[in-house]
């Protein structure tokens, strides 16, 4: 199973110059074209969901090995690049507003790829639950602000979204695969990689938190006036932020105003099936999210997961032996397969060997 997930990087503000970004765009849309006509769509997927690869082909575009920007502008460049009539692939979403049009693109992807209504629908109602999950469900202090959507002609789909973190003044990148994820709430992000653990990390997407997901739902379903008590008032009843819990997950000012309520009234009207249709319900976000995964722990002794679903990982090893020794042949095989994509791109020869001298600095 590759390796897939998360990388923190550090804020770099600013703007690519035009005659780079230009040449990012021809460069990116080469690259794309060869790996597709290789080795086919959905390794192309595969390798965009692959947060490594991605960075050594951020690298290669022309960007720092660590800096947020990769993610912005080398998706920026696909998205300019790829053309579904000719790659057989639609990227939608982007930074900020643009990333709240992603139904939209996905319908237009669905029309250009004659994709059936309820496939379409199916892949954006994913779109929806992939951002919901990252910035809600995985409350890691990583707020999102892009969404990148990438849809096959055959509906497979990959996605690669970012977070910020205003505190520590660094982004973390969220990575998903469509054909390996089972199911969206039973950790999706399986093999995720970074460099840093963030501490307190409530997990709603977990396999530990199945429990404590099934009884979010039978709390808003059996009328939430009844959850009041457990919240903060003004009175010196017993209050849901008096409990005394463990060091690895401290109950913070839970304090659900009338409006937010009102919210949870709307839902049990609702009545959702399902955890997935609690979460997109509008105004269920992180706030009541973990308001009943505390009180899934507090009072039916379910507790949901507190880890940071990001593992310690490294691509091929260190050069100290830590915490592996480098694997040569891994390692030959992933700067042959960039340099076997560079050789084979149809670009201008000066372009093309400036490519390979950037992916020559970035290994060695």
């Amino acid at each position: 199973m590759q390796r897939k997930g998360v990388v923190n990087l550090p804020l770099h503000g600013g703007h690519p110059p035009k005659w780079l970004f230009t040449r990012m765009v021809d460069l990116s849309g080469a690259l794309a074209s060869v790996i597709i006509e290789e080795y086919g769509l959905l390794e192309f997927l595969n390798r965009i969901s692959n947060p490594y690869w991605f960075q050594a082909f951020s690298c290669v575009l022309g960007f720092d090995w660590h800096s947020s920007g990769t993610t912005t502008t080398t998706l920026g460049a696909l998205k300019r690049s790829l053309s579904p009539e000719e790659h057989g692939v639609y990227l939608s979403g982007g930074k900020g507003a643009k990333s709240r049009k992603t139904p939209e693109g996905i319908a237009h992807a669905g029309d250009i790829f004659n994709l059936t209504t309820k496939k379409t629908e199916k892949l954006i109602e994913t779109s929806k639950l992939t951002a919901k999950i990252d910035n809600s469900c995985i409350q890691d202090g990583y707020t999102l602000y892009q969404h990148n959507f990438f849809i096959t002609e055959k509906g497979d789909w990959a996605v690669v979204q970012q977070g910020l973190n205003v505190e520590n003044k660094y982004a973390r990148r969220y990575h998903w695969l469509g054909n390996e994820v089972e199911t969206l709430l039973n950790d999706p992000h399986s093999g995720i990689s970074c460099d840093m653990k963030t501490p307190n990390t409530l997990n709603m997407s977990s396999k530990d938190s199945k429990e404590a997901q099934k009884i979010s739902v039978d709390l808003i379903n059996d009328n939430p006036d009844h959850l009041i008590q457990y919240f903060k008032r003004k009175d010196n009843q017993m209050l849901l932020e008096d409990f005394t819990m463990p060091k690895h997950h401290p109950v913070l000012d839970i304090d659900i105003t009338n409006r937010e309520m009102e919210i949870l009234k709307n839902a049990w009207e609702i009545q959702p099936e399902n955890y997935e249709e609690l979460i997109l319900l509008k105004g269920i976000g992180p706030k009541k999210i973990r308001a009943l995964a505390l009180i899934s722990d507090l009072v039916y002794g379910e507790p949901a997961s507190w880890k940071d679903p990001v593992k310690y990982s490294f691509t091929h090893g260190g050069k100290d032996g830590f915490p592996y020794p480098v694997d040569k042949e891994v390692y030959d095989n992933s700067i042959q397969t960039m340099k076997d994509a560079l050789e084979q791109a149809k670009i201008k020869k000066d372009e093309k060997l400036k490519a390979i001298k950037r992916l020559d600095e970035f290994i060695s």
